[in-house]
């Protein structure tokens, strides 16, 4: 199975929902509507496509592209044919929910969770969406690039080894 077979057939079954598509390493990557997410991953894994295994759901964050300020990568994976397909659905951070993939995979459950909790990306449908690796109590997303990467009061550290 190659990457311009899989891309056919997602173009042939979803016409309106592909935004584009690019071949990063060799990875088919498609970026799809979020709306139609689900849709299309539900297909790839019910149809003769064979993607019967998620291999990662994760978040990403680009602050300074407000249409598509937050969004959710998917790696799928066809073990027989040995064929790897990443799905990206991207979302303005105000309207940052997706529906949840825990009723066609059962290991999306504490992978959606993580990234709701280093995100704060929301799945609907899911059964159980709260913290699960950071403190409840912190009160942020740790992954937004919104905070700075170390504190700029402290003074216990010499930065002059590291070249800075």
């Amino acid at each position: 199975m190659t990457n311009d077979f899989v891309l056919e057939a997602l173009k042939r079954e979803f016409p309106e929902s592909i935004v584009k598509h690019s071949e990063p390493y060799g990875m088919l990557t498609v970026e799809v509507r979020k709306n139609d997410a689900k849709k299309i991953i539900h297909h790839l894994k019910d149809s003769s496509l064979n993607f019967h295994f998620l291999t990662d759901v994760t978040g990403i964050h680009f602050p300074e592209n407000p249409e598509k300020e937050l969004g959710v990568i998917y790696h799928l994976h066809n073990m027989p044919e040995n064929t790897r397909l990443r799905i990206k659905a991207y979302m303005p951070k105000d309207d940052a929910e997706i529906d949840s993939l825990t009723d066609l995979f059962a290991g999306a459950n504490w992978m959606e969770r993580e990234t709701y909790d280093f995100y704060g990306i929301k799945f609907k449908g899911h059964p159980d969406l709260r913290i699960i690796l950071n403190d409840p109590e912190m009160g942020y997303h740790p992954m937004l690039k919104q905070y700075r990467l170390e504190d700029g009061t402290r003074t216990d550290k010499d930065d002059k080894m590291f070249g800075r």
